[in-house]
């Protein structure tokens, strides 16, 4: 019996490594990301290693910020540590206000927490990684009918509601995503917040836009919580959604 286990055990590790190695065969299928993967692979490794993290990525988290329209990159070795900043970005088009998105057509960028669904290596917009929005809060929250979707992190510097950065730069975060979800990490977080609950002026922004919003002020209070935590221990909270669709943040 003990001999079955270690052969069950050995088998489920091959097979894992090999979908693992698959996936990367099959996105360097498409010319694009195999160009990535030609051009940007020492870039990268060299940020990660300037961290004083492995390379290739085992875990990697994404977190954007409206106002202040940057898009940070931090990675750690396992669970067990602390996440470490590699890369920041700029936001290179922005649609839509502060707040959360609702509804189809409303041209918001989603606010809250999500992760990444899809790797996109052929998109009309060079190269994009997919957004779970609506989540299961959004789909509490936003229009019942037309909620909206097709939300994505991407290149070519256009958007109606998406997050998009220079071509150059959504090529180094695909390969960074890629390496991540092919070491096992199946979910990639990206946590979109309004501002950097840190810096004065963001502060005052937010609370000028948003002072006749009750139920935004509610929501705000949520993603600050996240921020907070984060930023005091560069991990992340467990985020649990209720049957209201509000966000419910516990130490981890």
């Amino acid at each position: 019996m003990k001999h079955l286990s270690w052969l069950a055990l050995y088998l489920f590790i091959v097979q894992i490594t090999t979908a693992q190695s698959l996936f990367l065969e099959q996105q360097k299928a498409f010319p694009k990301v195999n160009n990535a993967f030609q051009l940007k692979n020492e870039g990268v490794k060299e940020a990660f290693l300037k961290a004083n993290l492995n390379w290739p990525p085992k875990e990697i988290y994404i977190r954007s910020f409206k106002y202040d329209s940057q898009l940070e990159v931090w990675g750690r070795n396992n669970s067990n540590e602390a996440f470490k900043l590699v890369k920041t970005y700029k936001i290179c088009a922005l649609s839509g206000t502060m707040g959360p998105k609702r509804m189809n057509g409303d041209f918001q960028v989603p606010e809250g927490f999500y992760y990444i669904n899809e790797f996109r290596p052929n998109s009309n917009y060079h190269m994009a990684l997919g957004i779970n929005y609506p989540n299961a809060s959004d789909k509490l929250l936003s229009d019942s009918i037309k909620p909206g979707g097709d939300i994505f992190i991407h290149g070519n510097c256009v958007t109606q509601g998406c997050i998009p950065i220079q071509n150059d730069q959504i090529e180094e975060l695909y390969l960074m995503a890629a390496y991540a979800h092919a070491a096992g990490q199946d979910f990639i977080p990206v946590h979109i917040f309004p501002i950097r609950f840190n810096i004065e002026k963001d502060i005052q922004f937010l609370k000028k836009s948003s002072k006749d919003e009750v139920e935004y002020k509610l929501f705000i209070k949520k993603m600050q919580l996240v921020f907070n935590y984060f930023d005091q221990n560069k991990r992340l909270p467990v985020i649990a959604i209720d049957s209201e669709g509000e966000y419910n943040i516990y130490a981890n």
